[in-house]
């Protein structure tokens, strides 16, 4: 069998297993999440959602970028990779003792007068520590072993499902559900360490050199990270401070709902991404047609689904949640157009890194940061989730679309998105 179709084969492969594992995870996790939505009721579960907002904002500032960057070093010194996981994963834990500290702080001064949110949001962050442990994903990627990480996440949904139903049977308060972030990271991070070790994973070690080559690879991103993490989260943060926690459960319930399929797209970018980094150092002209074509599967099947929502939301919502959450209808037929852009974003950023065009990723999402937190100053006083959902939308079609048009070595990529939307130059 010839490399290219041999990659080819790994790649479908791969993608089955992390399709696979996905769907499995992602029953588990909407069953279980649907049952904690209604017996939590939309104040508790915004609450939760609210402060899980903080920890999803600074695991951005926990990866350092690195991780954006880190299949990449694995595959371009496959020599050292032992010592850039070890390097990567002590950079990490740093980061995430201080991420959880200033999430302390910040909780503290701004919900002061709550302390049920002070507590809830402080057993939240006990999932930073383990969480830096998916960074081992990235080495099982780099070779095509998919199939472990399925089973991890399985194994790890499984685990977690089964912790919140025994809450539920059990009738625990809104502080243990803040737990079983910590619990899923844990058990992810322990059967991680298994497969690495069955699959000869080469032992980790610290190297101050590395340490500084990683985080110059990965300082854009770092920024980039964060401001992605701005306007991801700022909709949560607005809406509580300036609605209630209950338009937090809304507009969480929205998101949640068109979040469920996702993982098809992680992972059929997770497979090509490979593919298409280790073409770009064989064959250009091919390199760029899987980059349409990543694009165009991913923009399309995203079109596709957003459809069904918009015509579903409000039986769907009123079956699964009850009429209690029936305000999230709205928000779910705007906000599941995000996908869409969304997934684009996460695709280009395999261009984004074979062409070395980290440091204008920083610009693009400042610029898209601030737009987002504009548009929710302006739409969330009068549409509450809906104007969060609005202010998401535009957000996320701005990143891909128009803020990169204004970066000359950036135009390229565009180019790409629209010859893949237009079905051109793809095979």
């Amino acid at each position: 069998m010839k490399l290219p179709n041999l990659l080819k084969h790994k790649a479908v492969k791969n993608a089955g297993w992390l399709i696979v594992g996905r769907v499995v995870q992602m029953v588990c996790a909407f069953v279980v999440s649907l049952l904690t939505a209604r017996y939590l009721g939309p104040g508790n579960f915004g609450l939760v959602n609210y402060a899980l907002a903080y920890t999803t904002f600074f695991y951005a500032v926990c990866t350092l970028g690195i991780n954006s960057i880190l299949v990449k070093a694995l595959i371009d010194e496959p020599e050292n990779e032992g010592e850039t996981l070890g390097t990567t994963l002590v950079l990490q834990m740093a980061a995430s003792l201080l991420s959880a500290l200033m999430i302390y702080g910040i909780v503290s001064l701004a919900d002061g007068s709550e302390p049920l949110t002070v507590l809830v949001t402080a057993l939240c962050t006990i999932g930073l520590f383990f969480r830096v442990f998916e960074t081992l994903n990235y080495w099982f990627q780099a070779h095509l072993l998919s199939k472990y990480t399925a089973i991890t996440s399985t194994v790890a949904y499984i685990i977690t499902s089964a912790y919140r139903v025994l809450l539920l049977v059990q009738g625990r308060s809104v502080q243990w559900f803040a737990l079983a972030t910590a619990v899923d990271y844990l058990a992810v991070t322990v059967l991680l360490l298994v497969f690495y070790k069955k699959c000869g994973g080469p032992s980790m070690g610290f190297s101050r050199r590395q340490a500084e080559r990683l985080l110059k690879m990965g300082v854009h991103f770092i920024l980039a990270g964060l401001m992605v993490s701005i306007y991801g989260n700022t909709d949560k943060f607005m809406l509580k401070q300036m609605v209630g926690e209950e338009s937090v459960g809304y507009y969480s319930t929205a998101v949640s709902l068109c979040n469920t399929w996702v993982f098809v797209l992680s992972a059929i970018i997770d497979s090509m991404v490979p593919m298409i980094m280790e073409s770009h150092k064989t064959d250009y002209r091919r390199y760029e047609q899987q980059n349409r074509l990543m694009y165009c599967i991913v923009f399309y099947l995203s079109v596709v689904v957003s459809l069904a929502f918009v015509f579903l939301a409000k039986p769907a919502i009123r079956i699964l949640y009850g009429e209690a959450y029936l305000p999230a209808v709205l928000p779910l037929q705007v906000i599941t157009w995000y996908t869409a852009f969304s997934y684009l974003g996460v695709a280009r950023n395999a261009w984004v890194v074979s062409e070395n065009q980290q440091k204008y990723i920083t610009p693009i999402y400042a610029g898209a940061a601030v737009t987002n937190v504009i548009l929710n100053y302006f739409l969330i006083p009068t549409l509450g989730a809906v104007g969060a959902a609005i202010a998401s939308l535009i957000t996320q079609a701005s990143t891909v679309f128009v803020f990169p048009l204004f970066i000359k070595s950036m135009r390229r990529n565009t180019v790409l998105l629209a010859e893949a939307l237009v079905f051109r130059n793809i095979r």
